[in-house]
């Protein structure tokens, strides 16, 4: 599955992405693949943000059941009138910051980081969705990826 502008479309035959694309052809994007199954309780993928020259890439992104990615997408997509102030997910080396901005649309701040050390790196990418139909299609394309069902 995969997310492009909001609208969701097929990654290409047996695989599996979200591509999650800000505003323009050349705009943020954030992409989620190389899906696997952790254990019964977590799903692993890597995730590449890429904007303006800069290009991120962690390898491996483990997620369980109790991290709530999904259900945290779904809470933005379920708000889409907005809300006050940062809501924020994040689990090891990925978060996302999410705010409701003017004219109906949220704004995604992905930070990915190698570790938690000074001197390890770390990019945020902002991708802008529309806060209705755009912020569902992303939640939905999101707990399909993570197969949360």
């Amino acid at each position: 599955m995969s997310v492009i502008d909001g609208v969701p479309g097929l990654a290409g035959p047996g695989q599996v992405e979200v591509v999650v694309r800000g505003v323009g052809e050349f705009g943020p994007s954030v992409r989620l693949f190389d899906w696997s199954r952790a254990d019964e309780y977590g799903v692993a993928f890597a995730v590449e943000a890429a904007d303006d020259g800069l290009r991120a890439r962690l390898e491996t992104v483990t997620v369980t059941v109790w991290d709530n990615m999904g259900e945290f997408f779904d809470g933005l997509a379920r708000d889409f009138r907005g809300w006050e102030g940062e809501r924020v997910w994040g689990h090891n080396n990925l978060v996302v910051t999410a705010t409701f901005g003017s004219g109906g649309h949220v704004h995604l701040n992905w930070t990915l980081r190698s570790g938690s050390l000074p001197g390890d790196w770390h990019g945020t990418v902002t991708t802008v969705i529309e806060a209705g139909e755009g912020m569902k299609a992303v939640a939905g394309g999101l707990r399909e990826f993570l197969r949360e069902e």
